[in-house]
C-alpha cells in the first residue's frame, strides 16, 4: 500500500472529491459520482465537500498545495476551522464526529452509528494524531487508516451481510479499527477476519483491539487478525458473507470472488489512477454482478514488498 501525495484541487467545491475530479461544475461532480450515495441535494453535497477536504479521497494522503491567500482561500481555511472537532471529553469527540457523518448523509443506520461510537477511532491512530478528523492518516510501512466517512460508507454498504452470526473478512486490515467495528456487527457468534501482509501491523493492531469494545472477541476467538497476501483472501474461514478490501486492486481478486458466499457482498476500490469503489454482490448462482458506488482513491493493494520498497 505504498503511499502516493498528490495535490487538493484548487476550487472548494472540487475539495475532497477524489484528485482526479479537480474541476468545481455539477456535471463533474456528476460524471464522477462525487456525491453522497445519501444526500438528496446539490446544497447538501457542497456543504459537505466544504466541511471536509478529505471527503472522498480514500485512504491515500494527498499534500496540499500553498496557494496565494486569496480571500477565496481564507473564507475556505476559516470554515475549515470552524468546521473541526473541540469537545472536551474523549466521548463527546466520538459522539460529534458521528454526528456530522449523520448531518451530512453518511451515516443513516442506526446500526452504523452505534458501532462507530463503540469501537474508539483514537486507539487505532498513531500517537499525536487528530483521530475524529475526517482524514486518512499514515499509520506507517507505507500503509494508511481511512478517513472515517470511508468507514461510515463501507461499514453501511455491508451492513446487510454484517447480521450476528455472518461471517466477515477485512483485507488490509492496518490497525485493526474496521475488523473491530465488523466483529461487533456480527457478535460472538459470527466470525470477523483481518488480513494484513505487514506482521508489525498485524502486532500492533492486536494490542489496540485488546484495548477496544471488541476485546472480548479477540479472548473467544470470533475475531482473529493474521499475517498474509490479502489478495488471497483467508481460506480458512472461508466463504464469507461480507469482504471488505482496503486498498485498490487493478481488477478483482479471484481468491476474493471465489472465497465470497453466494449471497455475499464484497466492497473494493479498483483501479489504477482512476478507481472506483465496486460493490460486487454473489448470487445464489455463483454469479457476480457488480455496480460502481463511487470515485475514490486508496494506495494500492500489492505485495508486501512493493509496498516496504521506499519506506
Amino acid at each position: 500500500m505504498s503511499v502516493h501525495f498528490h495535490y487538493y484541487p484548487f476550487s472548494p467545491l472540487a475539495y475532497g472529491c477524489n484528485y482526479y475530479a479537480a474541476y468545481a461544475t455539477k456535471r463533474t461532480l456528476s460524471n464522477h459520482r462525487c456525491i453522497p450515495p445519501h444526500s438528496s441535494s446539490f446544497s447538501a453535497i457542497t456543504n459537505l465537500l466544504f466541511q471536509n477536504p478529505n471527503f472522498f479521497t480514500g485512504n491515500t494522503l494527498f499534500l496540499r498545495m500553498k496557494w496565494p491567500l486569496t480571500k477565496r482561500r481564507k473564507k475556505r481555511e476559516m470554515i475549515d476551522n470552524q468546521m473541526r472537532f473541540y469537545p472536551v471529553s474523549g466521548t463527546s469527540k466520538i459522539k460529534a464526529m458521528v454526528e456530522r457523518l449523520q448531518r451530512c448523509g453518511v451515516i443513516t443506520s442506526s446500526k452504523v452509528a452505534e458501532v462507530m461510537e463503540k469501537v474508539d477511532r483514537a486507539l487505532f491512530v498513531p500517537d499525536g494524531a487528530e483521530p475524529y478528523d475526517d482524514s486518512p492518516m499514515a499509520i506507517g510501512y507505507n500503509a494508511t487508516i481511512s478517513a472515517p466517512h470511508m468507514h461510515a460508507m463501507c461499514l453501511q454498504l455491508l451492513e446487510d451481510k454484517l447480521q450476528p452470526g455472518m461471517r466477515a473478512l477485512d483485507v488490509g486490515s492496518g490497525t485493526g479499527y474496521l475488523t473491530a467495528c465488523f466483529a461487533l456487527m456480527v457478535g460472538p457468534q459470527g466470525r470477523a477476519v483481518g488480513v494484513e501482509h505487514i506482521p508489525e501491523l498485524v502486532s500492533s493492531s492486536i494490542e489496540n483491539i485488546q484495548k477496544s469494545a471488541a476485546a472480548t472477541q479477540l479472548t473467544d476467538g470470533s475475531l482473529s487478525i493474521h499475517a498474509g497476501d490479502g489478495r488471497e483472501g483467508w481460506l480458512e474461514f472461508a466463504p464469507y458473507d461480507a469482504i471488505h478490501v482496503g486498498a485498490a486492486a487493478p481488477e478483482i481478486p479471484q481468491p476474493l470472488i471465489d472465497q465470497l458466499k453466494a449471497g455475499g457482498r464484497m466492497v473494493i476500490p479498483v483501479g489504477n489512477i482512476f478507481q472506483d469503489l465496486k460493490v460486487v454482490d454473489k448470487n445464489s448462482d455463483g454469479s457476480i454482478s457488480v455496480r460502481t458506488e463511487t470515485s475514490v482513491r486508496y494506495v494500492p493493494l500489492t505485495s508486501r514488498e512493493a509496498q516496504l520498497r521506499t519506506y
